[in-house]
């Protein structure tokens, strides 16, 4: 067997059996995720993806290396993003705590399947039509603009077209029915709103992935580095949710430095045939632009709490 296959076949053996290592033993039973318990496994799942850097470091040599952890970071604050939709998602179908992991788990392992074809995909465009590059990077630079002056936009998942597909072909039980997606009742097949949470979810990531894949072809186009780097990031996802639910407001700059790094990576790809930034360099840039996103969302105070704080303060308007 050729080495690059059996490392395919390693890997993905690997993410099958911890998957269902996690939902046969750590997850068998329905559970809400204490902060103790999702810091412990965002931890192990950040520790897994250092180590196979790594591995990547030992077997294919230093750049490689670079190029899984550069798009590991960027899959990674890409996903985070993702979080603060999963988050409104659960409070609009007000999904009980206990069966958040549930969907989240299966929701994650259909993401992988999804992003596996995109990056197949993708990788078949760019290795064919070279020209494509610059249609990612244009796109990837309009995305990061958008982003930078949109809006808090207003989610609505009735809306959702996947969800008004599957209320017109199925019928939906008027409550959860603990964690179970369906259910059979008199003689009939029923989706649960659990079912619907799942739709959502799934649907969603797929509209994340539309940015987040191209990102990271402007740092590499090796499909084993994409893969991975992706596989590692959503894996990490799960626990880093329920780590960071409660917290998410505090990360008001989160969204601008996301719009940098997009239009970052853009600019990378679209001046690849005249300059190669080196993948150093990029590390260095997208991390920084992270770093400084979030210091200035936990120091930078908003402009309301500056003046409510003032209008409290009769001296301080009088100085």
């Amino acid at each position: 067997m050729p080495e690059h296959l059996l490392l395919w076949v390693v890997f993905n053996v690997f993410v099958l059996g911890i998957l269902a290592l996690d939902l046969a033993v750590f997850h068998r039973k329905a559970h809400v995720v204490s902060l103790r318990e999702a810091l412990a496994w965002s931890c192990v799942w950040v520790s897994l993806a250092l180590l196979f850097g790594l591995g990547i470091y030992l077997l294919r040599g230093g750049e490689k290396a670079l190029e899984f952890i550069t798009g590991y970071l960027i899959e990674w604050s890409l996903s985070v993003d993702n979080l603060f939709v999963f988050l409104v998602i659960f409070s609009y179908f007000a999904v009980p705590a206990i069966y958040q992991h549930r969907v989240l788990f299966w929701g994650i392992l259909g993401a992988l399947v999804l992003r596996a074809l995109f990056i197949a995909t993708g990788t078949a465009l760019l290795s064919k039509f070279h020209w494509m590059i610059y249609v990612f990077g244009v796109f990837l630079i309009f995305t990061g603009i958008k982003l930078l002056f949109a809006g808090d936009e207003k989610i609505e998942p009735e809306k959702n077209p996947a969800v008004r597909l599957v209320r017109r072909f199925m019928k939906i039980t008027p409550s959860f029915e603990g964690q179970r997606f369906f259910v059979r009742k008199d003689g009939m097949l029923w989706a649960t709103p659990l079912f619907l949470v799942l739709v959502v979810v799934e649907t969603t990531d797929v509209i994340f992935a539309v940015d987040s894949i191209p990102a990271i072809f402007a740092i590499t186009l090796d499909p084993f580095i994409v893969y991975t780097s992706n596989v590692f990031a959503i894996l990490g996802l799960r626990a880093l949710f329920f780590l960071l639910a409660g917290v998410m407001g505090m990360f008001r700059f989160l969204k601008v430095g996301l719009s940098f790094v997009l239009c970052f990576v853009g600019v990378k790809m679209t001046i690849v045939d005249f300059y190669k930034i080196p993948i150093g360099i990029s590390l260095g840039v997208v991390g920084a632009i992270l770093l400084l996103s979030i210091v200035a969302s936990l120091f930078v105070r908003p402009k309301e709490a500056v003046r409510s704080s003032l209008g409290s303060n009769p001296r301080s308007t009088l100085d």
